[in-house]
């Protein structure tokens, strides 16, 4: 959040709304209706979630900085998936112009909730989970993106790790 001026204040103000707030978040998403997904925070600062997609299990980075959501290559027929070509290029972590293909029409389930006719951008993730091997962590399947984020009503409480969606 970014307030124009940062004089004492403000920042005091900004302090005292924020808290006041932030304590009650699990209470009014709860109160809402929203669904608490656990997120579990990787030594490379990301955050990865379990998910099923067209009811396989698989752990996805949670990235909200990702227009599109996104499978590896590697886990096409992990998933069961159909896929097309593309002509769109992928960029991202370092790389650039990358090849693409998509899949429409898959089934996501997190944690109790679920939507249909989700579109998935498959690309080579092989940069991704080389970055998250050099520290020690596990590969992931894909990318939990902004797309799928916003239909879920995504709500990311930092301070405890966790995922609130509808």
């Amino acid at each position: 959040m970014c307030i124009g001026k940062h004089d004492g204040k403000a920042t005091n103000l900004l302090f005292i709304f924020t808290k006041k707030h932030l304590t009650s978040l699990r209470k009014f998403q709860e109160e809402n209706n929203f669904i608490r997904i656990p997120l579990k925070r990787l030594k490379t600062g990301h955050y990865k979630l379990p998910m099923k997609v067209n009811n396989v299990k698989g752990e996805f980075i949670l990235d909200t900085g990702a227009s599109n959501s996104c499978i590896g290559f590697e886990s096409i027929h992990h998933f069961q998936m159909d896929s097309e070509e593309s002509e769109v290029k992928a960029a991202g972590a370092g790389a650039i112009d990358m090849e693409t293909k998509v899949s429409h029409e898959n089934h996501l389930t997190i944690g109790n909730s679920q939507i249909s006719n989700v579109v998935f951008v498959l690309f080579n993730l092989s940069h991704v989970n080389s970055a998250l091997q050099q520290v020690d962590e596990n590969p992931v399947h894909g990318i939990l993106g902004a797309d799928l984020l916003k239909r879920l009503r995504a709500v990311i409480d930092y301070g405890r790790n966790c995922l609130y969606i509808k």
